[in-house]
């Protein structure tokens, strides 16, 4: 039975959060990446939100992806003020999405970002998955952030940029257990278009995230555009679930050195946005590189829906 769902009609998903940090002036060139913006610059990640808004986004994704307890205890935080940073971020997200629907009266959606236990470690395995927790160990980790947005309020949680299965599925088993009236989205990372980063098969994957009944749907994201229509095809032979997609721009990304390279021109969102539509897609959106310009192009062609 499909499970009904904020994406049961087209919806525009916004960019990346870093790119257009870093047009404003913001340093990610940090352990906490977007989330330092947080506690230095907690107005330019409001800024951010709106702008994707006014671009045509209704799902904003908060800036929580390396905002956990252990980064920001890492950082010099004490555990109260880690989670003060993380209930701001909630509070841009939808301040951003409350002021352009004041402007507008179109409603937006706020998405809790869960990144995985990878992004924390800094070192690019968020595309690899060369790291292996318990499950507790994994809920250990998990826990605080997860407890802050969900009592600060979102419309789903986005476990995003996920390698690995067994870790997803010990965050399910978590909100199952402790928040089970929390809706959740889930989106792994690739290693080619048959298995996530971590080699487990992608339809696999889809099949065991589909048997929990808080999710509302599955994706992949932060991938080429090229693996994109491949992945619907095979996410819709295994779930009825609702598919979310949102690929870098196209950039290829170097972990050593941390920098992008230049995306190539074939890689234009607004054709692919029709691709993926047809494909399948109930949610598309940007990850790394994407800006507010690449969303505009997804929104004019899910607008015409």
């Amino acid at each position: 039975m499909v499970k009904k769902s904020i994406f049961s009609n087209p919806l525009v998903i916004d960019g990346s959060m870093s790119t257009s940090l870093e047009r404003l002036g913001c340093d990610t060139d940090n352990e906490l990446w977007t989330a330092a913006a947080l506690i230095n610059q907690p107005e330019l990640v409001y800024q951010v939100h709106k702008e994707y808004f006014e671009a045509g986004a209704r799902l904003a994704i908060t800036d929580t992806y390396q905002a956990n307890l252990p980064a920001l205890k890492k950082a010099g935080l004490t555990e109260k003020q880690a989670r003060q940073v993380i209930e701001k971020a909630v509070e841009l997200a939808k301040q951003a999405r409350d002021d352009y629907e004041t402007e507008t009266g179109a409603h937006g959606y706020v998405a809790g970002s869960l990144g995985p236990y990878g992004a924390y470690l800094a070192n690019g395995s968020e595309y690899r998955g060369d790291y292996e927790l318990t499950s507790a160990e994994y809920q250990e980790f998990y826990r605080p952030r997860l407890e802050v947005i969900v009592n600060a309020g979102v419309d789903c949680l986005a476990l995003e940029t996920q390698p690995k299965l067994s870790e997803v599925k010990a965050v399910l088993d978590l909100l199952k257990n402790e928040y089970p009236d929390q809706k959740v989205y889930v989106s792994f990372t690739l290693q080619n278009v048959e298995t996530i980063s971590e080699g487990t098969k992608l339809a696999d994957a889809a099949k065991a995230v589909a048997q929990y009944d808080q999710v509302i749907g599955v994706g992949v994201n932060c991938i080429p555009p090229r693996l994109v229509t491949p992945a619907i095809k095979k996410l819709k032979e295994a779930t009825a679930l609702p598919i979310i997609v949102y690929p870098n721009s196209g950039a290829s990304y170097d972990a050593t050195t941390k920098t992008w390279s230049a995306a190539p021109a074939e890689d234009d969102f607004g054709k692919l946005t029709k691709e993926w539509l047809l494909a399948g897609a109930s949610a598309i959106g940007g990850c790394c590189t994407t800006t507010p310009a690449d969303i505009v192009k997804i929104a004019a062609v899910l607008n015409d829906q």
